[in-house]
């Protein structure tokens, strides 16, 4: 930083910014208009900071409580002009939202950008760019600005020319709000003609709720030309879009109009808009996006609809609107009820807000709903974006548990790939004649969820599973735990029982083979001792010849893997270890000698273990056990 004068300084900006700047000009580009877009939505926002500031300091206004936006071109001077009178910036504030990103996810956001332009522009337009998007028309932009209720030599002149550094001085402004001034570019002449803003206005910009003013033009019959008048004309129609009959809104307008209160390139993949009367009376407009933000799983970061009370903004990201499961969902609430001085502390007692919040619960279940029955495609979409997130409700919301349980979706072993897809009512329309259990398996992948000892049985049946791979599954189940009257069970779990799908005569010769195998259960149980809680014979295995499960009370070996991997305590916990006596492996281990039976009973110990995905205590021990019993076999051979 160096300082040129006493009111005047040169600042660097912030690294993240000069990137930013950098890849919006480059990626950007084949959308520049989106710049008028944002600008306008930055003066329309710091206006409803106004208003709201205004509600307990009235003296804000100054005299003045019609706000508005203005639109100015001056050819000549090859300058834009977007004004509003709003809230307006102090010298602090300028520095710190012109020349920093503060937001949290920041370098997660620029660790994804790839180098390609069209994936990055979809990334950049998630992230939000504001005010930095005036780079991408402009080779300089001068920002005037003065807080409401400082005096007019109080304000400052904020100018860059975006190439790494800012100037910020004191300056005089007669009115409060804030003059964004842009030096376009030389290739840029299609921005200083007046029909081409008017059109980018009114395809952007007609849902904002505040007049858009711009001088109107009349036709010059002695001069054959349109020539600008000193009168002002409003060019969008500055009603609040969702206080709008539904019949009076188009496709298009929702669409720009999510654009603008998610700050998102991407178009909405599905919406609603109701007016609520009743025990509360209230206005929504809610969206659900097609992308996931970049900060979904920050925990800082705040999500939520946008709260106003009569028109009037009261807050961003009114988290007491919606549970934490639907915090993806994008847009409005206004009501008619709330005081306007409504605090987040008062949201959260307020009986009104719960009604609300129950009311909005809803209708964002209804959406969702219909996505999934009328536009699968569209609700694929969702689910990949926000289906981890959704999972949550099984433990957030008891009210709705049976509505949530059936918008989940999973893999599983009847699809044959890894795509989630299979809805709980799906699985209950395919199961078995006789089957009365939904049964699942959760592993830390779909290939080892796919590929895991405990399917044997159910694929020789062909009893379909579900393939349970997110971290928020064993979570979940703990909420879940039946639909439409059928008890979730996993595969993992407890002994093995298939009530009627396994017939009379398979259940009587298994009862013999395990009185034939008791003398090798109980050598497996001396030889393990400690490592394990029990052995057993299993009839769940074909191709494997062991595998370990926990009693049905227990953490599944899943989730203890889970709560270490996150460094917290686990609960200990014995294996229970299952032979498969048809497996041609523990037929011969039945008949070994006393001097390497340990060694086998470790290694088929450990194999189970490995098969689970676990990790060994003692990979080394196994190595050597298994090379030692290789050598065993393979030394008759070499005598011979």
């Amino acid at each position: 930083m160096t300082q040129s004068t006493p009111t005047s300084e040169t600042l660097g900006f912030q690294t993240e910014v000069k990137q930013l700047l950098h890849l919006m000009i480059h990626s950007l580009y084949s959308n520049k208009e989106i710049f008028l877009r944002e600008l306008v939505s930055n003066a329309s926002d710091a206006s409803d900071k106004l208003r709201f500031e205004a509600i307990d300091r009235p003296e804000l206004f100054e005299g003045s409580s019609d706000l508005a936006i203005r639109i100015s071109i001056d050819e000549a001077a090859r300058t834009l002009t977007i004004s509003d009178n709003g809230i307006g910036m102090t010298r602090e504030e300028a520095i710190a939202n012109l020349g920093t990103i503060a937001r949290s996810g920041t370098k997660e956001f620029f660790s994804q950008l790839t180098g390609d332009k069209q994936k990055d522009a979809q990334l950049i337009g998630q992230f939000g760019v504001g005010f930095y998007s005036s780079f991408i028309v402009a080779d300089r932009v001068s920002v005037l600005s003065r807080r409401a209720g400082t005096a007019p030599s109080e304000a400052i002149l904020w100018e860059s020319a975006g190439e790494g550094e800012f100037t910020i001085a004191a300056a005089e402004k007669a009115t409060r709000g804030t003059d964004v001034v842009l030096h376009l570019r030389a290739e840029e002449d299609e921005y200083l003609t007046s029909r081409r803003i008017r059109e980018i206005l009114r395809r952007y910009s007609d849902h904002i709720s505040l007049p858009i003013l711009m001088k109107k033009e009349e036709w010059d019959a002695e001069q054959s030309k349109q020539v600008t008048t000193d009168e002002d004309e409003t060019v969008n129609q500055a009603s609040a879009l969702w206080a709008r009959s539904k019949s009076e809104v188009t496709e298009e307008q929702y669409k720009e109009f999510y654009k603008h209160v998610a700050h998102d390139f991407d178009e909405p993949l599905a919406w609603t808009h109701n007016r609520v009367e009743g025990r509360s009376e209230y206005t929504q407009l809610l969206y659900v996006p097609k992308r996931a933000p970049f900060d979904m799983w920050d925990r800082n970061a705040k999500h939520g609809v946008k709260l106003y009370v009569k028109r009037v903004f009261i807050m961003e990201d009114a988290e007491q609107l919606l549970p934490g499961y639907l915090r993806f969902v994008r847009g409005v609430i206004d009501s008619a009820d709330l005081p306007l001085n409504v605090s987040r502390e008062l949201l959260q007692e307020s009986r009104d807000v719960k009604a609300i919040r129950e009311g909005s619960t809803k209708r964002v279940l209804s959406m969702l709903e219909d996505l999934a029955e009328n536009k699968p495609e569209d609700y694929a979409v969702f689910w990949e974006a926000f289906g981890q997130v959704l999972k949550e409700g099984t433990g957030e919301d008891a009210a709705n548990l049976e509505r949530v349980s059936k918008l989940l979706r999973f893999a599983s072993t009847h699809t044959g790939n890894e795509t989630q897809s299979v809805s709980i009512a799906d699985y209950v329309s395919r199961m078995k004649e006789g089957q009365d259990k939904i049964y699942y398996v959760t592993a830390d992948g779909y290939t080892a969820a796919s590929h895991s000892p405990h399917l044997e049985i159910f694929r020789q049946k062909g009893i379909e599973v579900l393939l349970l791979t997110d971290r928020v599954d064993e979570w979940m189940l703990s909420f879940l735990r039946d639909f439409d009257g059928r008890t979730l069970v996993s595969i993992a779990k407890g002994g093995l029982d298939l009530g009627a799908l396994a017939d009379e005569e398979e259940k009587k010769q298994q009862e013999e083979v395990s009185e034939n195998f008791k003398p090798l259960v109980e050598r497996l149980k001396t030889a393990l001792g400690e490592r394990v809680k029990d052995v057993r014979v299993t009839f769940r295995l074909v191709d494997s010849p062991a595998c370990v499960v926990v009693d049905d009370n227990e953490l599944s070996p899943h989730l203890l893997r889970m709560l270490k991997a996150a460094g917290q305590e686990a609960p200990a916990s014995r294996p229970i270890l299952e032979i498969n006596p048809q497996h041609a492996l523990v037929a011969r281990v039945q008949d070994v000698g006393d001097a390497v039976f340990a060694d086998w009973a470790e290694v088929i110990l450990d194999q189970a273990l490995l098969a689970e995905g676990a990790s060994l205590e003692d990979p080394t021990a196994f190595v050597r056990r298994v090379n030692n019993l290789l050598l065993a076999g393979i030394a008759p051979q070499a005598s011979a």
